[in-house]
């Protein structure tokens, strides 16, 4: 058996991170849904630029949009949107099935908005009602700013997947944005199943400190976050406030292990994958490191509710010099700066494709 229907099996969702036309249209997703246990899908503005930069699959479509007037951000948002709506359709069976715990996809807000609250809040409601698919999440940072338009897209209803999330302090915030967002609907007396997950990026972590740190402490730090985490997840699981909010119909803000990439070429290419599994926990991988899964027969350990050996290996790290509260806010910085530059990478490609096909 593959142990990619191992991990499923076991009660975790395995979510590809990426989209292009091209996997759309040649059949490798619906091939990945029906061969490798994939039940949803997400995005961000790097996705996306790699895809329009590295395929032909486009042009017919921002020729298109030229000739209509569009250009940049506005022709961007519509070619997501045709992608997702397409790959929303095809987890739609697996949504309807699972009562829309999984068989979701992410469409991620400009990360220019990262900072700015009410233009988080503002292109949340437009996305979701442009691409009309009760299957789309729209992706929102978990950076301060991002907490209030979090709280109030799922007040709103729009099911939310909280990205940039780095340590267990910033799951929880975001988590506790979510539950006042859910509370307020059930005061309200709306409908308090609202779709959300909490992303939180792993081998990012031991990237950061690779350099810093002996070859014994080298691939560990990320897992010791997670770990650290899923304690505090499950905790919030099991508290009062939360299955006070299920008595009213809400559904747990599962967690989402992203940066599931193994960085380190001499690491296992599924190290994160393995030390991951986990129940009622979203796992959203590379396609590499999908087929790389595919390929192995076992799985790990699932990850103990109780965090583990976290709070020990976080020790160790903290005897050689390393700041984790200070790392998690960086790391949360560096990742907004990233996908910014994503997106202006994206935006001039956009903008010299739209030059050269609209002259064509």
């Amino acid at each position: 058996m593959k142990a990619t229907q191992l991990l499923h099996d076991l009660g975790q969702s395995l979510w590809l991170d990426n989209i292009t036309r091209d996997i759309l249209e040649n059949g490798t997703l619906k091939r990945y849904i029906d061969e490798l246990s994939v039940t949803g899908l997400t995005s961000n503005p790097t996705i996306f630029d790699h895809a329009i930069k590295n395929s032909t699959a486009y042009d017919a479509g921002i020729r298109k949009k030229v000739s209509e007037g569009k250009s940049g951000e506005a022709l961007f948002f519509e070619l997501a949107i045709e992608d997702l709506t397409r790959a929303a359709d095809l987890f739609r069976p697996i949504w309807d099935r699972t009562n829309g715990v999984d068989g979701w996809v992410s469409l991620e807000v400009s990360p220019l908005l990262a900072y700015d609250t009410a233009s988080t809040l503002a292109a949340a409601k437009s996305l979701h009602a442009r691409a009309a698919r009760p299957n789309l999440l729209i992706k929102i940072p978990g950076t301060r700013e991002g907490l209030p338009a979090i709280e109030e897209a799922i007040f709103a209803g729009i099911p939310i997947n909280v990205t940039l999330l780095f340590s267990r302090e910033q799951y929880v915030a975001a988590a506790e944005a979510y539950m006042r967002g859910i509370n307020r609907r059930i005061a309200a007396g709306l409908n308090a199943q609202v779709g959300s997950v909490g992303s939180l990026f792993v081998s990012r972590w031991d990237a950061a400190v690779a350099a810093r740190v002996p070859d014994a402490l080298k691939n560990r730090l990320g897992i010791a976050i997670a770990k650290r985490a899923y304690k505090a997840v499950r905790e919030l699981f099991g508290s009062t406030p939360w299955q006070r909010a299920y008595n009213f119909g809400a559904r747990p803000q599962r967690p989402l292990w992203a940066s599931t990439g193994t960085k380190d070429p001499k690491a296992s290419d599924v190290l994160y994958v393995k030390a991951l599994a986990s129940p009622f926990s979203v796992n959203t991988m590379p396609e590499g490191t999908l087929k790389a899964l595919a390929d192995h027969g076992q799985i790990g350990e699932p990850l103990p509710a109780d965090g583990g050996d976290c709070e020990e290996v976080l020790a160790q790290y903290g005897k050689a010099g390393i700041d984790i509260d200070g790392l998690a806010a960086q790391l949360q910085e560096e990742g907004a700066k990233s996908f910014v530059n994503s997106w202006h990478e994206l935006m001039d490609k956009i903008n010299s494709k739209s030059a050269a096909l609209g002259k064509g």
